[in-house]
C-alpha cells in the first residue's frame, strides 16, 4: 500500500483552474520533490494533500481518507512569521505548539535528532538563525511521530553550508524512521542529492518517477523554461 494515493485530482481557485487531473502514488519512506515554476501549483497540491483546500479527485494517506489520519501527518510552512522581539524560548514554543505538555527530554530528544543540542531549549526563539528555525520547526512536527511530512520549500532559509546537514536529516527520517516526505522546492541539486521521486508540475503533470529516470536536462528545461528560481546553488 502507498503512503499517498492521489487519483483524478484536480483545483479550482476562484474560478481558476490551478491543478487538472493528478494521478500518483507516492511509496512509504521514500523523499518526493514536488518542482516546477511560480504559479505552477506546488503549493496548491501540497494543501490538497493537507486537506486544507477543497478538491475534485481522491487523495488517500495510507489507504484512509484525510479526515482520518490527521495524527499521522505533519507540515512544516515555508515562512513561519513571528515576532522575534517576543520572550519565548525554543522549549517553551515546541511545548506551546504541540498544545499538550510534552516533557523537555523529549524535545530534546527531537532536537538532537535534527542536529540540534540541548542548550537551545532556553535560547529565545527570535535569536535563531533561518537554517536552526527550520531544524526547530521540523523537530516540533516530528513531536507527534508522523507517518508522513510535508515541507514547502525547505531550504529557502538554508545558506548552502547548511545544506547538507539538512539534506542528512531528511535521509535519515527517510531511511532510518521510514518517514514519507514530500516537499515543494526550486533547488536541483537538493533533489539530486537527496530525492527517490520527482513530480514535475505545471498545472497539469508533466513527470513522475524516479529521480534518476526523469530528472534529465531536457526535462529541467521543459519544466522551467529559463526560469533561474529552478538553477538555484
Amino acid at each position: 500500500m502507498p503512503a499517498i494515493s492521489v487519483q483524478n485530482v484536480s483545483v479550482d481557485l476562484g474560478g481558476v483552474h490551478v491543478l487538472e487531473d493528478l494521478t500518483f502514488a507516492i511509496p512509504q519512506g521514500d523523499v518526493v520533490a514536488i518542482l516546477g515554476p511560480n504559479g505552477s501549483g506546488k503549493t496548491t497540491l501540497l494543501k490538497a494533500m493537507l486537506g486544507l483546500i477543497p478538491f475534485h479527485g481522491e487523495i488517500r494517506i495510507f489507504g484512509k481518507h484525510l479526515h482520518a489520519v490527521r495524527e499521522l501527518i505533519a507540515y512544516v510552512p515555508q515562512r513561519f512569521d513571528f515576532d522575534r522581539e517576543f520572550p519565548i524560548t525554543v522549549g517553551e514554543y515546541m511545548d506551546l505548539a504541540r498544545h499538550r505538555h510534552t516533557p523537555p527530554d523529549r524535545i530534546a530528544s527531537r532536537l538532537a535528532e535534527v542536529g540540534l543540542p540541548a542548550t537551545l531549549l532556553d535560547q529565545r526563539l527570535g535569536s535563531l538563525s533561518g537554517g536552526q528555525m527550520q531544524r526547530v520547526l521540523i523537530a516540533q512536527a516530528l513531536l507527534n511521530n508522523p507517518l508522513v511530512l510535508f515541507l514547502d520549500e525547505p531550504a529557502a532559509n538554508i545558506d548552502i553550508s547548511g545544506e547538507a546537514t539538512f539534506t542528512g536529516i531528511l535521509k535519515d527520517l527517510s531511511k532510518r524512521q521510514d518517514v514519507t516526505v514530500v516537499m515543494v522546492t526550486h533547488d536541483i541539486s537538493m533533489v539530486t542529492g537527496l530525492v527517490d521521486h520527482v513530480l514535475c508540475l505545471d498545472g497539469r503533470m508533466l513527470c513522475f518517477g524516479r529521480t534518476n529516470q526523469v530528472l534529465t536536462e531536457k526535462k529541467i528545461n521543459e519544466v522551467f523554461r529559463g526560469d533561474s528560481a529552478g538553477r538555484s546553488h
